[in-house]
């Protein structure tokens, strides 16, 4: 990628005549309880997005029970607002075929605007199960391109939640190419990891951030080391925390880059953050709008009170503008407030009315709301035989709108002279006026109940499985060299460089060849690494090992959708997610590292293959260890963490993730955080082996030459020769525990 700062000019430039007018632009707000819902929309948000009780990536904050979420929804309609629910987590096959639809279904009748989604299988059931319902792509789901995009929209999405590491050219990119509607975070935490892509509370802990259960040890404190050197650093230094984002002053360039749905973050924020973050944004979009971009300045006064409100050592404009870099990162975990009490205002809807008051007529009252019209009457006027009616006691009567969603914009009032109502009549026809307008509203959004729908369950029974076909993956020239000598190995994924050397030796000894793409793909393939591609194969390469959806919706463009095997961060938790894939045209998946023994047992593993050994990684970032505490050497270096306990885990540079050894300058580079111990499954053969899965993998990342054919003999010893395991020191991961 070419430098942002060469970029913005002409970038601005381009985009300068753009035509945005406000009802396009959403302020969307978060809302951890019903209290935050209501702060939230008192300060002036478009929308809410909230977590019921399942499924939401925020298991821990207080979220709605369905009694508040049917009100939710109704009180957003009522206020011309929309109500987004999370059902953003990973499902297993039992919680997608037995809860999603009863869960889904009061919401989906209320009028539920859309439902924020990460899991293929789940947002593959809601397209059957609820149609009409919009699906707006989680940030979960790392959209990192315009091809991804572009899936998305053939898949039937509405909107895409952007990865928070995309800079605004490439956000710009995303909305040249696709008519979705694009979302992004404007205010709040920041991961360190990209979203979705992070295993690190998982396998330390139990708590996935996949399942909405994230313990954040990237906020833990761990030393700093380049191998083979001492430690650097405090012991208290949080290299992994980055400072919350803050987009305050660029506001106009984020809309100019194709946003249409500006998100702030915080739904376990208490509702005067909520009020306080949302009222400044609020505030500055509606000054944009009025004055224009050219008059848009924002005070130093307001951004400090954004950082009073919460701040981690500060606040940083994200990925926006930079790639990475110190000045984003707040190396501790210090939460910092001002002393402040952000004001919490209740929304009220205005409506206009009109009071008819003529002798011997009913009382008759009209409201008007947005495009809602409504008429009551009840009583009857009378002549006023004592003391007649004043237009100032019925308007202080009508202006009782209690706690009524309500208030006037404008009461008039036409009478005759010298009448009288009784003034039970007037709280009658006011009430029964705000309460049919109230449903009126309501009913515009309602839906009827879809019909039943049901899954195809895989019942299949499964028998035990010998000489299971044994696959390797590795990360440099000379450990595949290493491997492809040893017997008993069907196939290797490789990077470009890799598989230059390798591709011929492997085909003449009868392997399966498969490409490894980078982890993370952002921009186009570069050409020679496509064209190059297309001839391996030609030649007998069997096709790619893809990690993300941006890498398959490329090859799905290049007709090359049948050569691609995913890997585990393709997550296939259900059944549903496998067949979304299978009627891609995928070659096959790898299951997901976070179910355990029995879940995986009740999966559909026909097409499965499963790692039984490998360096886990916990995090794939777009910040760099390595950059932010020693400085940049543009090497594909490796340093070391090491957390409280003493356990080192190793942190691997990826300066050039195409690995054709001239593309470091046109792609943004990449860290990846592996586990300290190895995964394997050496002493579970028998267990493997009734699982019914297709091929077995091992995973080599750092290991030496020597250690990964040393390991490999084990494991083919073990696995395809019956013999008894050594004991080595692995980790078994989630196969036992399985993640929360």
């Amino acid at each position: 990628m070419k430098g942002i700062a060469s970029v913005i000019p002409f970038f601005w430039f381009y985009v300068r005549g753009m035509d945005l007018r406000r009802e396009q632009i959403e302020l969307l707000a978060p809302a951890g309880s019903y209290e935050g819902f209501e702060a939230a929309l008192g300060a002036g948000a478009d929308a809410v997005y909230v977590g019921g009780t399942l499924f939401g990536a925020r298991a821990y904050a207080k979220n709605f029970d369905q009694d508040e979420l049917l009100k939710a929804i109704d009180t957003a309609h009522i206020y011309g607002k929309k109500l987004y629910l999370t059902v953003n987590t990973l499902l297993k096959n039992k919680e997608l075929t037995e809860q999603l639809y009863d869960y889904l279904l009061p919401y989906y009748e209320e009028g539920l605007d859309a439902v924020i989604v990460q899991d293929w299988g789940v947002f593959s059931a809601i397209r059957e199960m609820f149609p009409g319902l919009h699906i707006h792509a989680s940030t979960q789901m790392t959209i990192t391109g315009p091809e991804g995009m572009r899936f998305l929209e053939e898949q039937g999405a509405s909107r895409v939640v952007t990865a928070r590491e995309l800079s605004l050219e490439e956000i710009f990119a995303m909305h040249q190419a696709s008519s979705l509607e694009i979302e992004a975070f404007i205010h709040g935490a920041l991961c360190y990891s990209y979203s979705g892509q992070c295993l690190m509370s998982s396998i330390l802990g139990g708590r996935s951030g996949n399942r909405g259960r994230c313990a954040q040890p990237c906020r833990l404190p761990y030393e700093v080391s380049l191998p083979g050197k001492g430690y650097k650093g405090k012991k208290d230094t949080c290299p992994l925390s980055l400072k919350d984002i803050s987009t305050i002053d660029i506001l106009p360039q984020i809309l100019h880059a194709g946003v249409t749905s500006l998100k702030i973050e915080g739904r376990m924020k208490q509702p005067g953050y909520t009020a306080g973050v949302t009222s400044i944004y609020r505030k500055y979009l509606d000054l944009l709008f009025e004055k224009g971009q050219e008059n848009y300045q924002v005070l130093e006064s307001d951004r400090q009170y954004l950082l009073d409100l919460f701040n981690r050592g500060g606040s940083c404009e994200g990925y926006y503008l930079m790639q990475n870099g110190p000045s984003m990162m707040a190396f501790s975990n210090e939460k910092k407030t001002g002393d402040i009490k952000p004001e919490i205002k209740k929304k009220k809807e205005k409506v206009m009315g009109i009071l008819l008051l003529f002798q011997g007529e009913p009382v008759t009252l009209k409201i008007t709301c947005r495009d809602i019209r409504i008429s009551v009457s009840a009583g009857e006027v009378q002549s006023a035989l004592k003391q007649p009616l004043e237009k100032e006691r019925i308007l202080a009567q009508m202006d009782k709108l209690g706690n009524t969603p309500f208030e006037w914009d404008r009461l008039d009032i036409q009478m005759d002279n010298n009448i009288f109502v009784p003034v039970k009549i007037l709280n009658e026809v006011r009430r029964m006026a705000l309460e049919e307008l109230e449903q009126k509203i309501q009913c515009t959004y309602k839906r009827k109940t879809p019909k039943p729908y049901s899954f195809v369950k895989y019942h299949e029974n499964v028998q035990k499985t010998e000489n299971l076909p044994v696959y390797v993956s590795c990360e440099d020239v000379d450990t595949a060299l290493a491997l492809i000598k040893r017997e008993g190995l069907k196939g290797m994924y490789l990077p470009f460089f890799a598989m230059e050397t390798c591709l011929l030796p492997g085909l003449e000894k009868g392997l399966d060849m498969y490409l490894a793409l980078p982890h993370m793909v952002r921009g186009s393939i570069p050409l020679d690494y496509l064209r190059k591609a297309k001839e391996w194969i030609d030649q007998g390469m069997k096709g790619f090992l893809v990690r993300n959806t941006e890498a398959f919706s490329i090859l799905n463009e290049e007709g090359l959708a049948n050569k691609c095997m995913l890997d585990h961060s393709m997550y296939t938790w259900n059944d549903e997610a496998v067949r979304f894939w299978d009627r891609q045209g995928v070659l096959g998946n790898t299951v997901p590292l976070e179910l355990n023994e029995g879940e995986i047992r009740h999966r559909d593993n026909r097409k499965s293959e499963m790692l039984v050994y490998g360096r886990l990684p916990l995090m794939i970032s777009a910040q760099c260890v390595r950059k932010n505490i020693y400085g940049c050497n543009h090497r594909e270096d490796m340093v070391y963490l090491k957390d409280r306990y003493g356990k080192e885990f190793p942190c691997v540079c990826f300066c050039e993730p195409w690995k054709m050894k001239n593309t470091k300058a046109s792609s943004p580079c990449y860290n990846i955080i592996y586990n300290s111990l190895p995964f394997g499954l050496l002493k579970d053969r028998e267990r493997v082996k009734m699982l019914g899965v297709r091929s077995l993998r091992l995973a080599f990342t750092i290991e030496k030459p020597h250690e990964a054919a040393t390991i490999f003999d084990e494991f083919k010893k073990v696995y395809g020769d019956g013999k008894d395991p050594s004991d080595q020191n692995y980790t078994r991961g989630h196969f036992k525990r399985g993640a929360e």
